[in-house]
């Protein structure tokens, strides 16, 4: 089992990744005769995926393969060098150098122009964009290496001050903020065999396409060519920054070998604990996370929430859903209070939620929960899983939009109710002395908010609430918040095997009609005292 690259922030984050792509073959030419377009890259994928895979071979000196993670982020971007300095843009290009797993260069192009006239641009490697810090190295060593990746940098948050807004590195993986926000979870272009007990493959974006934006240009563009043992892809990304910076990915992907699972528009994020599931007695932080639920709203209409775990052993749950209209992970809870942590500030990581365009078909949402014992691992993911793949030659078809976001009400109907949030604790009884007593169960407290609540009838509202088999449902209580002017529902379950997983499902229902989403949650096995 292949854990996910490790989270928090981006210097973090990225020692963990898979090593970045190596430089395509000369597939394309100096300049063009026509506008370039993802139908450019989606022919040079098809193309790529009809010969042979060519592993990448690393081209690092002993002294960038063996450099320690304190001292490659001591190679940073020079400013000055960011690219399109002499542009009236006001965005920017900053690179990342080669170094540690990042053992193979990415070829990075510019397109300048549209049209007939649309000309391409390698952007040469040049060792004085970068500062190097402290380190004593062979400046030497350097002149066969290359990018590892990219990074976008606009002024999102004040007139005239550059903020990073997107990186690019390792393998397929990058990430996005708006406004306000600090680097968190991670997208990536595709996914192959996660959470399965075989290594997991990591296709890598070899190439890329940057459009050179105009002064008055609120969005950029570019192009990414994938390449893996079993899979190539062309993407076309239209990044729009904003108080919610929305990424628009058209991805067609062509198979080169069967693979066992095929993971689309996935998300990759980290959960360590919070309210649901007990928290570490030797860390101040209530939480820990970038993410804590998956949400989905499915194509007949409901919307689901799935809070996160972090299970003792690895954890796969599938929502099987015909056209899906959105999912994504999402970080629920915006008080500073909820988290405490003044330096890395998990309140202020955005969440990410895919809109498929046009109709996806059958297939599911899967999530994947592996164990992790501290926040450097990312061990959540989730993707679309298509029940049918396209036979070799012919592209699978994916257009989404990613909106990196932390209005996450915003994302859910609002003529329905939300989980607010999810508790977990010892199942109680009150005695007759009016002393606790703990009687072995499980209790779970689930507050919905919004939508009618507020507005409903007293005693118009009842829970429907299912448990699974290997759990009994002792007790269920509903009564209104006047905190929240939402609704609490209290459960108590008896969980019979604790080395099996029980699942809960509850909504609130108000004239045969929900009004709330579905909270669908998952005790892993071993989550309580064996009875």
């Amino acid at each position: 089992m292949v854990l996910f690259p490790p989270a928090k922030s981006w210097h973090r984050h990225a020692h963990a990744f898979v090593s970045a792509a190596v430089t395509a073959a000369a597939l394309l030419g100096a300049a063009q005769a026509h506008a370039f377009a993802l139908d450019d890259v989606t022919a040079r994928a098809k193309t790529l995926a009809d010969k042979p895979y060519v592993a990448p071979v690393s081209n690092l000196t002993p002294a960038f393969a063996k450099m320690p993670f304190g001292d490659y982020i001591k190679i940073q971007p020079r400013r000055e060098a960011f690219e399109w300095n002499d542009q009236p843009t006001p965005f920017k290009l900053g690179f990342y150098h080669q170094g540690m797993q990042f053992s193979t260069p990415v070829k990075i192009n510019e397109v300048i122009g549209t049209g007939p006239n649309a000309k391409i641009d390698e952007i040469k490697y040049d060792s004085h964009r970068f500062d190097f810090g402290d380190l004593k190295l062979d400046r030497s060593a350097t002149h066969n290496l290359g990018y590892a990746g990219f990074r976008v940098l606009y002024p999102i948050n004040e007139p005239g001050k550059l903020d990073e807004i997107m990186s690019v590195l390792g393998a397929s993986y990058f990430r996005v903020i708006g406004k306000g926000q600090v680097y968190g979870l991670s997208a990536r272009g595709l996914a192959i065999d996660t959470g399965l007990p075989i290594a997991e493959e990591f296709p890598a974006f070899r190439e890329f396409w940057i459009e050179r934006p105009s002064a008055g240009d609120k969005h950029l563009v570019f192009y990414a060519l994938l390449d893996s043992k079993r899979a190539t892809g062309a993407y076309r990304f239209d990044l729009t920054p904003g108080e919610d910076s929305l990424l628009k990915v058209q991805a067609r992907v062509f198979l080169r070998a069967p693979v066992t699972k095929l993971g689309i528009a996935p998300l990759t994020s980290m959960f360590l604990f919070g309210p649901n599931q007990q928290r570490d007695p030797y860390n101040f932080r209530p939480a820990l996370h970038d993410s804590n639920g998956l949400a989905i709203h499915a194509g007949n209409g409901e919307w689901i929430w799935r809070p996160l775990n972090n299970p003792r052993n690895l954890a796969i749950s599938q929502f099987q859903v015909t056209n899906p209209r959105g999912f994504g992970l999402l970080q629920r809870g915006r008080d500073f209070a909820q988290y405490e942590d003044l330096k890395d500030r998990y309140d202020l990581r955005p969440s990410a939620w895919i809109e498929p365009q046009g109709d996806w078909g059958k297939g599911h949402i899967e999530l994947v929960e592996i164990p992790s014992p501290d926040e450097t691992n990312d061990n959540i993911g989730a993707f679309w899983t298509p029940d049918q793949l396209p036979p070799k030659g012919q592209p699978l078809q994916a257009d989404y939009t990613i909106r990196w976001t932390m209005n996450e009400r915003g994302i859910i109907d609002r003529r329905l109710a939300w989980v607010k949030q999810t508790l977990r604790t010892a199942g109680e009884i009150t005695q007759a002395n009016l002393i606790r007593h703990f009687d072995g169960s499980t209790g779970l407290i689930v507050d919905f908010d919004g939508g009618p609540l507020a507005t409903l009838p007293a005693g118009s509202v009842t829970p429907q609430v299912s448990v699974s088999d290997n759990a009994t449902l002792i007790e269920q209580t509903l009564q209104p918040n006047p905190v929240t002017h939402g609704m609490r529902l209290n459960l108590r379950v008896r969980v019979k095997d604790p080395a099996k997983v029980v699942e809960l499902r509850a909504a609130l229902v108000a004239g045969g009609k929900a009004v709330s989403e579905t909270w669908s949650y998952q005790l892993p096995p071993f989550s309580v005292a064996k009875q």
